[in-house]
């Protein structure tokens, strides 16, 4: 072999050596934090997410899901990705606001009645720009967004059905202003509460009741230590994917447009698990559980006259003023509020 060929031969193996090293660098794995358990939504749209940009990426990128919060509370993941010592969370939405309170206005009591609604707006320009003000706010940006359903309230003390019948329940909420406001304003003083410590306080009569939709209810097994279900909706519960932005801008064009439709897709995974899991896991709290459902009274009228009414005109300023107020019930096709 003459000093040419050998110098040829060479070229071509450096430079299959640094296809090889390059793939290897931008290979990623991302950590993905969860606060909820297996068969939750989170996992649901966790495992969706994974499952698309596996596919985009073939089979460069993955990730791994870490259940029960292992990774820390929902609000410590905020603080972490904001860092960039956390590639990526499934948290809901209320522990997001207080790191941009513009996403409190899909918290807002009665703001959004049916899955239909929390599509319309997550998916459309709205969600466009909470995603913008969660970049700029908490170095964070949404990826994509499990569908979780009405916040159902539990409690292991009596059948509620009015207002009234919630008067001396001792009820955990999350650390946020908006459900904390709520339950105010129904004469209610809730119990602030990380998440992680609610399953044991129920248990323990900490507290009476607490507030998640069927599908977290069932995940974390509540059905042992709660009776009693009341179908109010007050909040419809929005549990967003979120990396950090940091993470991000780290990636390639390429590969941030991977994730960016990978979290869409996996977005529309979440919305169909929730129509295809919800009925089955309300029978199955009933049946296998032994809960009781409970209708409020009244179409639930009592409920929403004064949450509304005293909830909504304390946040106009947070989420962005009356005119973002009345933005989005116009998208939904309802009347603006003054």
């Amino acid at each position: 072999m003459n000093i040419r060929t050998r110098l040829g031969s060479f070229a071509v193996s450096a430079a299959a050596a640094l296809l090889l090293t390059t793939g290897a660098v931008n290979a990623k794995n991302f950590k993905i934090a969860l606060g909820d358990s297996a068969g939750s939504a989170q996992e649901a749209l966790g495992k969706a997410f994974v499952a698309a940009l596996e596919e985009k990426s073939g089979g460069e990128h993955t990730g791994d899901l870490f259940l029960n919060g292992q990774l820390g509370s929902e609000q410590d993941t905020v603080n972490e990705a904001a860092m960039g010592t956390l590639d990526m969370s499934i948290l809901a939405i209320n522990n997001v606001t207080p790191f941009s309170p513009t996403v409190g206005i899909l918290t807002l009591p009665y703001v959004i009645l049916s899955l239909e609604e929390a599509e319309t707006l997550t998916q459309g320009a709205i969600g466009d720009e909470l995603t913008a003000n969660t970049i700029e706010d908490a170095g964070v940006r949404i990826l994509g967004w499990s569908y979780t359903g009405f916040r159902r309230l539990t409690n292991s003390v009596r059948p509620v059905e009015t207002v009234e019948d919630l008067q001396g329940l001792v009820i955990r909420v999350p650390k946020n202003e908006i459900m904390i406001a709520t339950y105010n304003a129904w004469g209610v003083n809730p119990t602030p509460m990380a998440w992680a410590e609610t399953f044991a306080a129920l248990q323990q009569g900490v507290v009476d009741g607490q507030d998640n939709p069927y599908l977290t209810i069932n995940a974390m097994k509540f059905d042992e230590v709660q009776t009693y279900i009341t179908e109010i909706r007050y909040i419809f519960s929005l549990e967003p994917l979120v990396i950090s932005e940091q993470v991000f801008q780290d990636l390639s064009e390429e590969d941030q447009q991977m994730v960016i439709e990978a979290g869409k897709e996996a977005t529309l995974v979440s919305a169909q698990f929730l129509r295809d899991q919800e009925e089955a896991i309300k029978e199955r709290l009933t049946t296998e559980g032994g809960m009781e459902i409970t209708q409020p009274a009244n179409n639930e009228e009592e409920f929403i006259s004064l949450a509304t009414e005293a909830v909504w005109p304390q946040f106009y300023d947070s989420i962005g003023g009356i005119e973002k107020m009345n933005e989005v019930l116009a998208i939904l096709g309802r009347d603006p509020v003054e």
